[in-house]
């Protein structure tokens, strides 16, 4: 073939070839533009920046042709509403814990997880591979929802309290801001529990309506302010050893994707989950830092409270197993796993951290 010919032809070709791929490639990567709602304010840029973060990871894997716009607690709906807003198409996703939503169906609570429940390793782990997926997005399919696990907080601290805790009695009629099944657990010890969104706890404290508040942790508790107005700091957040959120999907809207979408959203979500435990392990220590030297008063738990705590939470799940099958099958699922992976726990990982808190400052 002649040199002349060849270009010709090879140029008819390339020609063709850019006729046929660029609709294929259009139609393989649709432009996508969905709203976000999250429960939270966008003040707490570690939980909100979560959600900003997934946003710009969806946009940079598919050149900005799936766009998440991100709204805080409040713009759309308020924060305890995301699900709801989800469910009923308002907004195609949500970021959101879903233990906000055990009194639509207590299996959520397991979803983010509850009193004595699993760590923020085990938690991933038990979604993945002990069968938390399937139960959790059963309870949420009724909602027309479904979820991705996007962030975990890791253990939270037990709140900052007006006074000093000392027995379980000093627990009988404090108004204590707490949500979800911790609330629950609490008030068999004589806690008035309060679920306030992030927002309105700081006022509410400040203003007496209630005597104590927990939200997550150091860095956050620090900017809502909680140390100006409570002088003592408990830990550890028994109720969340590891509080997952999630990115709360339309069902509907989450089978319109393509599967490559759906495929680059899970791994978004992962990257997320990943992202926002690395931040919190990087600026709660300082964050506890400060508040201590501005004079918040550091205090664990007393023992006894611990054991009332747990006892009381056994007798709470046992009651629900009893009356609602669908939680029964799930926290019995939770239950054997972290039998499971405490085992492994006391062996390597408890025995390492607890020789190496021992050991600060001289490694």
């Amino acid at each position: 073939m002649k040199r002349r010919d060849f270009l010709k032809t090879g140029s008819l070709a390339v020609a063709a070839t850019s006729a046929i791929a660029a609709p294929a490639i259009a139609q393989s990567m649709p432009e996508v533009k969905w709203r976000l709602t999250s429960s939270f304010p966008r003040s707490l840029d570690t939980i909100f920046g979560t959600a900003q973060t997934l946003a710009k990871y969806m946009a940079d894997a598919t050149d900005g042709r799936f766009q998440i716009q991100t709204f805080p607690a409040g713009e759309i709906v308020p924060g305890l509403q995301a699900l709801d807003a989800v469910s009923t198409g308002t907004v195609e996703c949500a970021h959101t814990p879903t233990y906000f939503y055990v009194g639509k169906d207590p299996v959520l609570g397991l979803g983010t997880g509850v009193p004595f429940g699993l760590n923020a390793r085990q938690q991933h782990s038990w979604w993945y591979f002990g069968g938390g997926e399937k139960l959790v997005n059963e309870a949420l399919a009724k909602f027309n929802t479904y979820s991705i696990p996007a962030g975990n907080s890791g253990c939270q601290m037990g709140g900052f309290f007006r006074k000093e805790l000392q027995t379980p009695d000093d627990l009988r009629g404090l108004k204590f801001r707490i949500g979800g099944m911790g609330g629950q657990v609490l008030a068999r010890l004589g806690v008035v529990p309060q679920q306030i969104a992030a927002g309105d706890v700081y006022p509410a404290l400040e203003r007496g309506t209630i005597d104590a508040a927990e939200f997550v942790g150091p860095y956050d508790d620090e900017k809502l302010g909680f140390n100006r107005v409570a002088k003592y700091y408990y830990y550890p957040g028994w109720w969340e050893g590891g509080a997952m959120l999630h990115l709360v999907v339309n069902q509907a809207e989450w089978n319109k994707l393509p599967k490559h979408y759906q495929a680059i959203l899970f791994q978004a979500c992962e990257a997320a989950n990943n992202w926002m435990l690395a931040k919190y392990d990087a600026v709660n220590p300082p964050a506890l830092r400060r508040l201590v030297a501005a004079g918040t008063e550091l205090r664990p738990f007393p023992q006894s409270i611990m054991e009332a705590s747990l006892k009381a939470s056994n007798e709470y799940f046992a009651e629900l197993s009893s009356r609602n099958e669908s939680f029964k099958r799930a926290y019995d699922s939770m239950v054997a796993f972290r039998g499971e992976t405490l085992l492994w726990w006391q062996v390597g990982e408890l025995s390492y951290d607890a020789f190496m808190a021992r050991t600060r400052g001289r490694a």
